[in-house]
């Protein structure tokens, strides 16, 4: 899969949050965007769910223009900001549900979604027991569980322990083999350090490709 980021400008109301942004994702990569808070990155990835439009330019998947077409991007998945799930439901329960819309996956690839991440003892802890740390953990097992072409994070290692960022990372190097495209946001250029094939830096509304970390 390709996705194509051709002059895309956005404005709310007279403010550019960003401006002429062109860029490439292309499978087999891992993606790194670097900003400060409220330097834009959330806003961008926002764009590629199509949740927002841009005001100006085009998001292609593959040649085809998901915003001028009114389409959701094919095969992905995203956590954007912080996770939210219902509070009274298990952190197992609630991936269940999420699965129930499309009936892709059973309980045995939620189970090893809940493994991978390391939640499997806590599968049936309710939400609103869970650590911030443990909520971003059930977030990124939601966006591997139905094996999308497209996983996006934005700051997946928020209030996350050292060691399950470290298993975080081999599994992510892992879906990287596997062909997916991987796009990580983070304000913490560590969190991504010689984790991505290519990283760029967003400021003043600018991105620009920063040398490779690796």
């Amino acid at each position: 899969m390709k996705i194509e980021v051709k002059n895309v400008s956005k404005k709310f109301k007279e403010v550019e949050i960003l401006r002429k942004v062109n860029l490439t994702f292309e499978s087999g990569n891992i993606y790194g965007i670097i900003g400060v808070n409220g330097s834009g990155k959330t806003i961008l990835l926002k764009m590629l769910c199509a949740f927002l439009e841009p005001t100006e330019g085009q998001i292609l998947f593959d040649g085809v223009d998901i915003i001028k077409n009114n389409l959701f991007p094919p095969s992905t998945r995203a956590l954007i900001e912080n996770p939210s799930f219902l509070p009274d439901l298990t952190g197992k329960e609630n991936l269940s549900l999420l699965a129930s819309l499309q009936s892709k996956i059973g309980e045995d690839e939620i189970d090893k979604s809940l493994q991978n991440v390391g939640l499997e003892k806590e599968a049936n802890k309710l939400y609103h027991k869970y650590s911030l740390g443990m909520k971003q953990k059930l977030g990124i097992a939601q966006v591997l569980m139905e094996d999308p072409e497209v996983l996006i994070f934005d700051e997946p290692f928020n209030g996350v322990d050292d060691n399950s960022i470290k298993n975080i990372r081999k599994l992510l190097q892992k879906e990287k083999k596997d062909g997916k495209i991987i796009i990580i946001a983070t304000h913490i250029k560590e969190d991504i350090h010689k984790l991505c094939d290519e990283t760029y830096q967003i400021e003043d509304g600018i991105l620009k490709k920063l040398s490779n970390n690796k």
